[in-house]
């Protein structure tokens, strides 16, 4: 069974976010948590905090243990941007993009059978 969790609007920028989500998928969820806690970042806070809520929504709305919870996919998408403007030179101004991203983790109790080849 897959349980999802997603946080909606975060702001940071999704490339910086993506560079921690790679780390993360095909781990067991609770060592995806303790590898978060050690890397010293702020998009690693932002996915503990989305992990979290997916490992509590699995154990209280479908009732799964948090031992059996793999990672499945930690999706980071592009959010809107917010258009800010610095003051430059002479009176014009630049402008400035402030990225947000969507981060959506989906965690499954099923265990990938090894394929031998």
């Amino acid at each position: 069974m897959e349980v999802l969790a997603l946080t909606k609007y975060a702001r940071m920028s999704p490339i910086k976010v993506r560079e921690v989500a790679r780390e993360i998928q095909g781990l067991p969820a609770n060592e995806a948590m303790d590898l978060l806690k050690f890397i010293p970042r702020k998009s690693a806070r932002l996915i503990s905090k989305t992990l979290a809520s997916a490992i509590a929504n699995a154990e209280n709305n479908n009732n799964l243990s948090s031992d059996d919870l793999v990672v499945k996919s930690a999706i980071i998408e592009q959010g809107p941007a917010f258009r800010r403007f610095q003051p430059a030179a002479r009176g014009s101004a630049h402008p400035i993009r402030k990225h947000t991203c969507h981060i959506r983790i989906i965690l499954t109790d099923e265990v990938k059978e090894a394929v031998a080849s």
